[in-house]
């Protein structure tokens, strides 16, 4: 019996050759030399392929490659004006006019012809289309991405539609008169639609109305809107409950042993106010005349083993998502809220990474434990800016705390601690503030882009309404976080990829050179003047001339559009924003399958290099094959969450 991905490159090989021809299952069978035992795998390769778009079935039930037959196959996306565009499984982006994306819709899989525009200028295209030269045709639907389509209920003569709430669903679609259909609605409601095969271009497409929402632009009718728009899930499957039942709600001196015990060691979280869970913790202590960083992370693995419901849904999930004043927690709220969420004064089970540095901030050693932890305080960010900045105790006492109904947990009011824990805690975050500023300075200094935008954020109040709008400034307190949780990834990938084992790495490629010449043109308007963006130390000057510019705002949103987006690969290609060779996501397994993957592996090296910490039940390395089909469709749900 073949592999299927090494049976399913033997097929692509043979159907590029430059003698075949198309040909049946039974003669691509012949020519492969393959056993009649071998028959189903080659019917299950053939057939993946035909949907994944690379091959495509022809006249007589039989096959060719369709870069042969001057086809190309991907996925399309539309753009509010009608004009799309497909993008290949290789990142390939060809355009297609609005006349030519036939009875597509947008996240469609398609095959489309090639068009050459050296051989016809009969149609003029944009500057910013893609390629200058090649442009598509779409000529047949593989796989559809929508079965259902929500939008607002209107009435326009003698006819109903629905005008999709997505502006890339180009369309409105029509239904038949609500007064005559199960579901009742008027017009105003927002409702689901379930799509009827389109297969007419002419004729607009059309459906059947599943259900009504509520009245348009009501809070709930949005939300629930929202749910089906991006295919999101509200609650979990029964058997995943059923396995919640038998996760324990503290942790237990069964669970501890043989794990490296720092209850003793002062630790605290530093979250958002909102924040619904808490998957990462920080340390400081000393070895000798270093001084050592802990960071601990949730350790999630130990409760979710692989194969179970549990891990099944949170992989489908691939993340949590983040809406206004709720989430839809990957992981069920009994482990994302509790025994796994780093809660102040409980017992929690963590992977720690240790960095060790000298007195000026260089790291000589690194070193990894499964621990068990005992946070001593949940600081939102303005309780640790105040301790990183005011130096009188009562000011300090004074910031609020988060309030209950918008958070996880509250921690305890620091007006309610000792002056002598204020000045402690006043001096341990101070005292790692000066290490991790040492560290963000080294590293933008290397060539690290700072790419953080101003982000304003919706707080509700207790009933669930608006109640301010706040401008959240990137400062020192979220700064502090981020260069040990970058250096704890750092140090994980490192480690992974020197043992020469496969993981799942956070891969930010480098940008097109197209794309940088049209930022450069963007730019000149506004007084910027460039010099060759690819060079990075020019990229770093433009960056810096635009965090200077009155529309930074506007300037810096454009650069990020330049930049390609970070995907998830399990391959070690470089983070081009971060400027580092091996990165990898290890410190949100709580809201990150990514984490989750690596968490394993990392079990797998602990008991392969025997460390006296590694998990006493066997874990089984996770293939390349594997986690090159979670990776791409983590970095699938990950767009769709953002």
């Amino acid at each position: 019996m073949k592999n299927l991905e090494n049976l399913s490159q033997e097929i692509l090989k043979l159907l590029r050759s430059k003698n075949y021809v198309p040909s049946d299952l039974g003669q691509i069978a012949i020519a492969l030399n393959l056993e009649r035992g071998d028959i189903p795998q080659l019917n299950a390769a053939i057939s993946k392929m035909v949907k994944e778009g690379c091959v495509l079935r022809v006249k007589n039930e039989r096959y060719a490659a369709t870069n042969d037959l001057d086809l190309i196959a991907g996925t399309i996306e539309f753009r509010p004006n009608g004009k799309a565009s497909i993008r290949t499984k290789e990142g390939k982006v060809v355009s297609v006019r609005r006349e030519d994306t036939g009875v597509a819709l947008d996240g469609d899989k398609v095959i489309a012809r090639k068009i050459d525009e050296r051989k016809n200028k009969k149609h003029r295209y944009d500057k910013y289309d893609t390629d200058e030269s090649l442009f598509a045709k779409v000529i047949r639907i593989i796989e559809r991405k929508r079965e259902f389509v929500v939008g607002t209920l209107k009435k326009s003569w003698n006819f109903w539609h629905i005008i999709p709430d997505d502006p890339r669903f180009y369309y409105d679609v029509i239904v038949a008169d609500p007064s005559t259909s199960k579901v009742k609605a008027e017009e105003g409601d927002k409702v689901i639609v379930r799509l009827n095969a389109w297969e007419v271009k002419n004729i607009n497409p059309s459906g059947e109305i599943t259900e009504n929402l509520g009245q348009s632009h009501t809070p709930m009718a949005e939300y629930k809107a929202i749910l089906v728009k991006y295919d999101l899930a509200v609650d979990f499957p029964e058997a995943v409950l059923q396995e919640v039942k038998n996760i324990p709600k503290e942790v237990t001196a069964a669970d501890i042993e043989g794990r490296l015990d720092l209850r003793n060691e002062f630790t605290m979280t530093i979250d958002p106010s909102d924040a619904k869970d808490f998957d990462d913790a920080i340390s400081i202590g000393k070895n000798g005349k270093l001084i050592r960083i802990g960071v601990h992370i949730a350790d999630v693995s130990y409760y979710v083993k692989g194969g179970t419901a549990l891990d099944k849904e949170a992989r489908k999930r691939g993340n949590s998502t983040y809406l206004v004043g709720t989430v839809l927690p990957m992981l069920p709220f009994e482990l994302s809220n509790g025994i796994c969420s780093l809660l102040e004064g409980q017992d929690r089970l963590v992977k720690s990474v240790f960095l060790e540095f000298d007195t000026i901030g260089d790291c000589k050693s690194v070193h990894f434990a499964n621990s068990v932890i005992r946070s001593n305080k949940r600081l939102s960010y303005k309780q640790a800016y105040a301790l990183l900045t005011e130096n009188d105790i009562e000011k300090i006492k004074a910031v609020k705390t988060p309030d209950a109904y918008a958070t996880g947990a509250t921690g305890k009011p620091l007006s309610e601690c000792s002056d002598e824990f204020i000045g402690r805690l006043r001096f341990i975050i101070r005292q790692m503030w000066s290490i991790a500023s040492t560290l963000r300075k080294r590293r933008m200094k290397k060539g690290s882009l700072d790419l953080d935008m101003p982000e304003t954020r919706i707080f509700l109040d207790a009933e669930g309404y608006a109640a301010r709008i706040e401008k959240l400034e990137y400062d020192e307190s979220h700064q502090l976080i981020e260069e040990f949780m970058l250096a704890a990834n750092e140090a994980v990938a490192r480690e992974l990829f020197d043992a020469h084992l496969p993981y799942i790495s956070r891969v930010h490629d480098d940008p097109d050179e197209e794309k940088l010449m049209d930022l450069r043109e963007f730019l000149e308007p506004y007084g910027i003047q460039t010099g060759d963006l690819t060079r990075r130390r020019e990229l770093m000057k433009v960056l810096n001339a635009i965090n200077k510019h009155p529309q930074s705002y506007i300037l810096k949103t454009q650069l990020l559009r330049s930049l390609k987006r970070a995907v998830y690969r399990a391959s070690a290609d470089g983070h081009f924003g971060l400027m580092k060779d091996y990165y990898a996501h290890f410190t949100s397994p709580i809201r990150r399958y990514a984490d989750f993957t690596v968490h394993r592996t990392m079990n797998y090296h602990m008991q392969l290099t025997k460390d006296p910490t590694a998990p006493k039940q066997k874990q089984e390395l996770l293939s390349q094959s594997y986690l090159e089909g979670i990776a791409e469709h983590i970095s699938k749900t990950e767009a769709n969450s953002t």
